[in-house]
């Protein structure tokens, strides 16, 4: 067992879950840091340190386990005296304290989505209100997440984000610039403007949705170079972002916007406010105003009621719309949701297997879009080095969930956090492959 004096009163944050999780993880790191406390992110075992901060999710059946295990894991090294105290956090924290005090109490304790005063007392430190927008990021130098927003006002049935993270509230502009101004004075290239729902930016605000002028002045940051969109909601969509995104070359012709079905049944069920042909119509906009632009969606499969005539809509729709960047996720019945009335009827195999199919489908666009990329030249962002690549990204790609392009490191030095132009010599569905254009050149 090891001994206090040699742990020294160190830190280790552990971030689950989702950007927005990561985001918060990093301002509880600034404050910390601060506050003269030696603060760490997710450290290796013989260095993680004495004092365990647990950032947990709980939006789905998997990443809540996911949670669990994590808290059951450092209430066991609690037990085994490896570490000193475990603190948990965020979403699961929120929404299932009275529980989790209950069932795993070998936690010194347990605080909510709002909380971080409360856990920065605990944690032996004060929270600064002058610490605008700095924090200790986790991520490659060259990108950072920027949350404009908390909360979402969406009546959607089965989501219980509201139940963790309240009522949208936007962050007002001035304080964005003024974070993005730091961001960039450490070397960031490239933000990642998220939020529960960016369309809603602004309402509360400004009381209109205003998502145009915070990316206006956010471009005129000196040092950013790109600015890349999550999380849109479908109804309601600012136009004028798309006119903007014609014009300033430093927002990325990409979009995240999360459309979670298409078959009318289902979308009234979800209480999505919106409709196929409202959502092909938006779609149908958004690649005519701002041609070879990239759509990332994500879809939901086995909701309540979805039947296989409702299934095989949503298939063909994907064959249609050939999006450029698509995740597929089984339906999760959540407590205290609207849909938790309904009845969870589609079996488990069933899910799995239409998820499995809408994949196995965007597989295939996914390859053919991007044998039609071979010869291209496209300007990259080198994010990391890898065994012998060096790992890019395209203005169409987002870090994590999308493709890379990977450059071979035998044969090309390139720094990391640079843009390079990038000829592409091969693709698979999910990668493609490429060296330096002027390297290429005939």
């Amino acid at each position: 067992m090891r001994t206090k004096s040699l742990k020294k009163n160190k830190i280790n944050v552990i971030t689950l879950g989702c950007s927005k999780n990561v985001y918060d993880s990093e301002v509880l790191m600034g404050q910390l840091k601060a506050s003269g406390k030696d603060v760490t992110h997710e450290a290796p075992a013989e260095e993680e340190g004495n004092i365990i901060v647990i950032n947990t999710c709980g939006f789905i059946d998997n990443a809540k386990e996911e949670s669990v295990n994590m808290i059951l894991n450092y209430a066991d090294k609690k037990e085994q005296g490896i570490v000193d105290k475990v603190f948990v956090t965020g979403c699961l924290s929120e929404r299932y304290k009275p529980d989790l005090m209950k069932e795993i109490p070998n936690i010194d304790q347990y605080f909510g989505t709002t909380e971080l005063p409360l856990l920065l007392k605990a944690l032996g430190a004060d929270y600064k209100h002058e610490l605008l927008g700095e924090r200790l990021t986790t991520t490659p130098k060259n990108y950072a997440y920027l949350k404009i927003a908390e909360g979402c006002d969406r009546p959607c049935s089965f989501c219980a984000i509201p139940l963790m993270r309240g009522k949208h509230v936007s962050q007002p502009i001035e304080k964005l610039v003024k974070e993005a101004e730091g961001l960039a004075k450490n070397g960031v290239k490239e933000l990642i403007l998220i939020a529960q729902d960016l369309t809603y930016y602004g309402l509360d605000l400004y009381k209109k949705r205003n998502l145009a002028e915070l990316l206006e002045n956010l471009a005129k940051v000196e040092g950013i170079e790109w600015i890349r969109l999550h999380y849109a909601f479908p109804s309601g969509f600012p136009m004028d972002v798309l006119e903007l995104m014609k014009r300033e070359p430093k927002i990325c012709n990409y979009i995240d916007i999360p459309l979670q079905h298409i078959s009318d049944n289902v979308l009234k069920s979800m209480r999505r406010g919106t409709t196929y042909e409202k959502t092909t119509k938006l779609l149908r906009d958004f690649r005519e105003m701002v041609p070879g632009m990239a759509i990332r969606t994500t879809l939901i499969v086995g909701y309540p009621g979805e039947t296989e005539e409702d299934f095989q809509i949503l298939k063909n729709w994907v064959e249609e719309m050939r999006f450029e960047r698509l995740g597929c996720f089984t339906y999760s019945h959540e407590e205290n949701t609207h849909a938790y009335l309904l009845e969870d009827d589609v079996p488990a195999d069933v899910k799995q297997q239409r998820a499995n199919e809408i994949m196995e489908l965007q597989s295939q666009i996914s390859w053919e879009l991007n044998q039609e990329k071979i010869g291209q030249v496209y300007r990259c962002i080198i994010d990391r080095k890898e065994g012998n690549y060096f790992i890019g990204r395209t203005e169409f790609d987002s870090p994590d969930v999308d493709n890379e392009v990977l450059i071979d490191a035998t044969v090309t030095y390139l720094k990391t956090g640079e843009f390079v132009d990038i000829k592409i010599t091969d693709a698979t569905e999910f990668d493609l492959y490429g060296a330096p254009a002027s390297a290429t050149a005939e």
